[in-house]
């Protein structure tokens, strides 16, 4: 897998029938490492290591209903009150993020109400703050590191 732009971490591999696979810290189970999943697992090292979030508030891969159709989120993470703070769209990092990503994320945070995105290929993160007042979002420097 590539370098990605991401503090370096240790991953837990193994092959088994002829593919590799990564130990997902928050599913406790290995899964297919694909491009995406690269992005991913780097995703979860960081909110766990770098921003302190507990792993008990971080969930990957859950499916949820937009307008009736099931749609899979890639990592969201949970405020205490069971609220969500943080709602991230991971792609592989050969998929340039344009506005396609943005309307995606954008849609799945209708339904959720997240107060932070964070949208990433691995090479490009972009951090949003929501506004739901306003009806928009302001783009950030770095997602806040967990509070109490």
């Amino acid at each position: 897998m590539i370098l990605l732009n991401f503090p370096t971490y240790r991953f837990r591999l193994k092959n088994s029938e002829n593919k590799t696979h990564i130990f997902d810290v928050i599913r406790k189970k290995f899964v297919v490492l694909q491009a995406e999943e690269w992005v991913r697992q780097h995703v979860v090292h960081y909110l766990i290591k770098n921003k302190q979030y507990p792993k008990s508030h971080i969930n990957v891969e859950k499916q949820l209903r937009i307008n009736s159709l099931k749609k899979r989120y890639d990592v969201v993470v949970f405020n205490s009150d069971g609220s969500i703070e943080i709602l991230v769209e991971c792609k592989a990092p050969e998929i340039k993020i344009d506005q396609t990503t943005f309307d995606q994320i954008a849609r799945y945070n209708m339904n959720l109400k997240a107060n932070y995105l964070l949208v990433t290929n691995g090479l490009e993160h972009y951090y949003c703050k929501m506004d739901f007042d306003q009806e928009k979002y302001s783009f950030l420097r770095d997602i806040p590191e967990f509070s109490r």
